[in-house]
């Protein structure tokens, strides 16, 4: 008999920490089969609220927040494409870093229309794969249909600025928890997962709550 499983998921679309995180989650759900049934979550955190609506090109971004070089980043990104690789995402060349607020709300939307995991993986490719404008509205609709969305219903979403609101809230709530990074991967709302963990550790972790359990 399976075992339920809480997985909420504190992540950003444009964090390439995430997209590894939550593919390595998902094999690990996949190696565990049936002795797991998990119902994943995602909610939101904005690695740049400040960001304005044209953008920052990466090498400029990273190189103001973290006092990396662009040599560093490239090193960096090169890593970041392997481990990728490693658990089946495929990072293309991200030039680009933009505001992701829009994507939360439509993201928040989505879960009530019981689509919000799939919206989740479409916008990590779109951005980390594809190395579309996760803050353009023709990109989040377009997204958002590929889904099996309603593209007007979408639309609208954004348009009208809904789920503003819920958003903040989310994102300060977790704050308020000491979510300071990105992933967050909190099982059963009690045990911490920080980082994108391989999946090895992914199955353990999970392996050990339903002992427990």
């Amino acid at each position: 008999m399976s075992q339920p499983l809480t997985i909420d998921f504190v992540s950003d679309i444009a964090c390439p920490w995430c997209a590894i995180g939550l593919s390595s989650l998902q094999l690990a759900l996949s190696r565990l089969g049936d002795a797991v049934d998990a119902q994943i979550v995602v909610h939101p955190f904005e690695l740049n609220p400040q960001m304005g609506p044209e953008g920052e090109a990466i090498v400029d971004y990273l190189g103001k927040k973290y006092g990396r070089t662009p040599e560093q980043i490239e090193q960096t990104q090169a890593m970041i494409r392997e481990r990728g690789a490693s658990v089946g995402f495929n990072f293309g060349p991200r030039t680009y870093v933009y505001n992701t607020f829009d994507a939360h709300r439509l993201l928040h939307w989505a879960g009530l229309e019981g689509k919000q995991l799939p919206l989740k993986l479409a916008l990590l490719r779109a951005y980390h794969s594809d190395g579309r404008d996760p803050s353009n509205h023709d990109v989040l609709v377009e997204t958002a249909q590929s889904v099996g969305l309603d593209a007007d219903a979408a639309r609208k979403v954004l348009q009208n600025g809904d789920y503003a609101d819920e958003v903040r809230a989310e994102e300060h709530e977790y704050q308020s928890h000491g979510i300071q990074s990105v992933p967050a991967t909190i099982f059963n709302r009690r045990y911490l997962v920080s980082g994108g963990q391989p999946v090895d550790t992914f199955e353990q972790v999970i392996q050990q709550i339903l002992a427990e359990a």
